[in-house]
């Protein structure tokens, strides 16, 4: 096939014209220091389905954002109670369990990224891990193809970090006791709240899965599904969270939800043992830090690809003097372009660090970036291997915190898919994570998000499967907390984040229209861009396809959560394209 090549001018003008020149908005001080400057009022495209200039929730103080309200609302309790970031991102994490089960979880794990007031910074690492007697094939039919059984069924789970990881981080850095924290969502979980047609609309969907174990005794207990309107009671769940608050995290790693938990194991052929439960530790790593035009990124390293992921295609777009406008066909290449090589070294050599040398020094270096910047042409897009069509992804859920003492908290947590492997623990009350799909079960072929994954990511017990999660913190040039951004989406996590941060620092965008610009999504395989539908103006994607793109448009990409420092306190908003609250006071 023949395809055309466009001079690079040509193709900046057809970005230029497709949109109206932007408006400036007032300027926002993030506190001492010099100015960031002036916020600029974007123009969306056509048809695009927010309108630019929306009002994001202002709090002078604290702010919490989440994926849902009850749980943002646990969050603020504590911090009225005297707790801090952390008390709250954990009271948070407590709370989603309960009220956004999809997704909430103490079933699973997850990352958090921690900036103090101080200065200090940290990160924990609370992934699953596979369990000891997993092998290397127990996923692969006599063909050895995937079967469905590392996404469905008592299989598919890994050992869940969850609660040792939020118990961990709040004993080291939390006010409050364990017990305070937990408080609002023991009170959800035992008094009950009020169902809502997103939580109606959610079980319906996964009705097929959650059906075939315990859970349909607690969302479907007289056939359909709970109700909107409804009070959704969960005594189980309300037991094991008491124990846990009391005791710690050892409630639920031994003693009587042990027990539970691998008796389910035992009912359905799961692997997770005992001494799989009591071995299990959350690490603290050392944060990924870096510079983006001025500003300092806080991410995460691995088990997570996503700070690493982040920062390097970041480090490719700041080898360019400036970046072209938001709505340009050259800006739309560069980021595609960008995405591509950082999600091909994602990729192929990015896995626990426990199991083999991650070179996560280079990937994240400037130097390197200049290397793969010579690689990129301004006239014509790359070629990645032929891969696979990728599936949409949003069971994971993240949460951002921050406190008036300016202490700052990025959580990203998952079940993996959509009620994890849809095996709830009976008499426990928890879904279970399907997190083991996220290991190379059968290196070559594409996971749950399409991700082709090679031989470092194969299952071997103890190894923590290759995460998107990006929990990220962004200071300002005088060294403020400007962002406390991450998001849930599989592989459009890294890419969802990179862009809400993009939008601020290099387009100027107020966090609210930042957070419902068009997003765009590449991750090498397949070679192509997926986008969000009428979010590329006709000019850009006709002009990107004579580049060599191909291109295809999803309903949405990304479920992000993101609080952001303005004059006189902070602007929080949760995703416009799903359900959830910012709250602050």
């Amino acid at each position: 096939m023949v395809r055309t090549r466009l001079p690079a001018l040509a193709l900046f003008l057809a970005g230029a014209f497709a949109c109206r020149p932007a408006t400036p908005a007032s300027a926002v001080d993030p506190g001492e220091g010099p100015a960031v400057p002036a916020r600029v009022a974007p123009q969306f495209p056509d048809g695009w389905r927010f309108q630019a200039g929306e009002e994001a929730v202002f709090a002078p103080n604290a702010m919490v954002s989440s994926n849902s309200a009850l749980a943002s609302e646990a969050g603020l309790e504590v911090l009225r109670q005297g707790g801090n970031a952390v008390d709250a991102a954990v009271a948070t994490g407590f709370a989603l369990a309960v009220t956004y089960p999809a997704a909430g979880n103490i079933g699973g794990g997850g990352f958090m990224v921690i900036r103090l007031a101080n200065g200090e910074v940290a990160a924990i690492d609370y992934r699953e891990i596979a369990p000891l007697a997993s092998t290397r094939d127990m996923y692969l039919d006599a063909s050895r193809k995937k079967t469905n059984k590392s996404l469905v069924g008592h299989l598919a789970s890994g050992v869940p970090g969850a609660v040792a990881g939020m118990a961990e981080a709040q004993r080291r850095f939390g006010r409050l006791t364990l017990a305070q924290v937990m408080a609002p969502a023991i009170r959800l979980a035992s008094e009950g709240f009020i169902v809502d047609s997103a939580l109606w609309r959610g079980l319906r969907s996964d009705s097929a899965v959650i059906t075939r174990f315990a859970g349909k005794d607690v969302f479907f207990p007289n056939g359909p599904t709970v109700a909107p309107g409804s009070r959704l009671v969960q005594a189980d769940l309300a037991r094991t969270l008491r124990a846990i608050a009391a005791e710690g995290a050892r409630a639920f790693y031994e003693g009587r939800t042990a027990d539970l938990f691998v008796a389910e194991m035992q009912r359905g052929g799961g692997i997770i043992t005992k001494e799989d439960l009591a071995r299990y530790t959350p690490i603290w790593r050392e944060p990924l830090q870096t510079t983006y035009r001025g500003y300092s990124l806080i991410g995460m390293p691995p088990a997570s690809s996503g700070g690493t992921t982040m920062i390097e295609a970041l480090n490719i777009l700041e080898t360019f003097e400036s970046l072209p406008p938001f709505h340009s066909t050259r800006y739309k290449h560069l980021l595609a372009e960008s995405f591509r090589r950082a999600f091909v070294d994602r990729n192929t050599k990015l896995c626990d660090p426990a199991f083999c040398d991650v070179p996560v020094a280079r990937l994240t270096s400037k130097v390197y970036a200049r290397e793969l910047r010579q690689t990129i042409a301004l006239d014509q897009a790359s070629r990645s291997p032929q891969g696979v069509e990728t599936p949409a992804g949003l069971h994971t859920t993240h949460y951002s915190v921050v406190d008036a003492d300016g202490n700052a908290v990025a959580t990203t947590t998952t079940l993996n898919g959509g009620y994890g492997s849809g095996v709830l623990v009976a008499g426990a009350g928890f879904f279970l994570n399907n997190e083991m799909d996220d290991l190379a079960v059968a290196p070559g072929q594409p996971n749950m998000f399409g991700l082709i994954e090679g031989e470092q990511n194969a299952v071997e017990p103890g190894k923590r499967p290759l995460s998107s999660m990006s929990p990220t913190i962004v200071l300002d040039p005088s060294g403020n907390v400007l962002l406390v951004v991450g998001a849930a989406g599989g592989p459009t996590i890294i890419s969802g984040t990179m862009q809400v941060i993009l939008n601020v620092v290099e387009h100027r965008m107020s966090l609210a229209d930042a957070m419902r610009a068009p997003r765009m999504h590449h991750q090498a395989w397949p070679d192509s861009i997926r986008y969000e539908a009428a979010g590329f103006p006709p000019a850009v994607a006709d002009s990107l396809r004579r580049m060599g793109h191909g291109l295809y448009d999803t309903r949405s990409l990304t479920n992000v959560n993101a609080i952001m420092r303005v004059r006189g306190g902070w602007h929080g908003v949760s995703e416009p394209r799903g359900v959830g609250a910012a709250i602050g006071f």
